[in-house]
């Protein structure tokens, strides 16, 4: 078949605008920036009792992030430094954004992996759906290294129920937690926590003030906030209430 001078430019037309399509279509950005929010290091964990508003409005890696992996995927026998299970060590920030082959660790199949459920496994303390809603957001915001923004703590709040609790399942009961608590720790439960507390070995543990006789907690995590232990080292002094 002969095709005519005028054919033949707009068959090479279409040809161009048919592989620019089948270029596109194929073009594939698992994990866009979502989120316009500039990372900035707000202060205010000072435990002075005060609330403080927070001008950054995203998703703190720190206090909220950081917690998650430590937690419940680097544990031990997972994704610690020690065991680095599939040879992924999810224990800091530089880990979790470790890049290889041009892909940084939480831009690729664990991100999938951990929002389809797949991680962790069904035998170990699972995230929840705020855990998962937390990293989705924050890597949508850029996996941007956010620090020392838990600045709406408030240390005349210290309550078990009102502060206490939620900085415990955030920070340790991932490890602490079940048939394999780590040191046979259980921190998921009251009960659990008023042990460590009697032991003595709750408040140094979390001060990292006597390191060669009580791990220092979190393990393998950022220290818990001055505002944070202060509200527990209150708790404390009141009796440790269940309240």
């Amino acid at each position: 078949m002969t095709f005519s001078a005028d054919q033949r430019s707009k068959f090479l037309a279409f040809l161009s605008v048919l592989a620019f399509a089948l270029v596109v279509s194929c073009t594939h950005t698992p994990f866009p920036i979502t989120e316009e929010v500039t990372p900035v290091t707000p202060g205010g964990n000072n435990g002075g009792g005060t609330t403080v508003t927070c001008e950054y409005k995203g998703v703190c890696f720190e206090s909220v992030v950081l917690p998650i992996f430590v937690s419940k995927c680097a544990s031990s026998g997972c994704h610690d430094a020690t065991t680095h299970e599939e040879g992924l060590i999810l224990n800091s920030y530089g880990a979790v954004t470790r890049t290889k082959n041009g892909v940084t660790t939480i831009r690729s199949s664990v991100y999938e992996k951990i929002l389809n459920g797949e991680m962790p496994p069904r035998t170990s303390p699972q995230l929840t759906k705020s855990d998962m809603d937390s990293i989705k957001k924050w890597v949508g915001q850029g996996v941007p290294f956010t620090t020392k923004c838990n600045c709406n703590c408030d240390t005349t709040i210290f309550t078990y129920s009102g502060s206490v609790k939620a900085t415990l399942d955030n920070s340790c009961v991932g490890c602490h937690s079940g048939s394999g608590a780590g040191g046979g720790v259980d921190l998921s439960s009251y009960a659990g926590v008023l042990a460590s507390v009697n032991s003595g070995k709750l408040l140094p543990s979390i001060t990292q003030s006597s390191p060669t006789t009580v791990s220092p907690m979190p393990k393998g995590g950022a220290k818990l906030s001055d505002c944070q232990i202060r509200q527990i080292e209150k708790w404390i002094a009141a009796q440790a209430l269940n309240n």
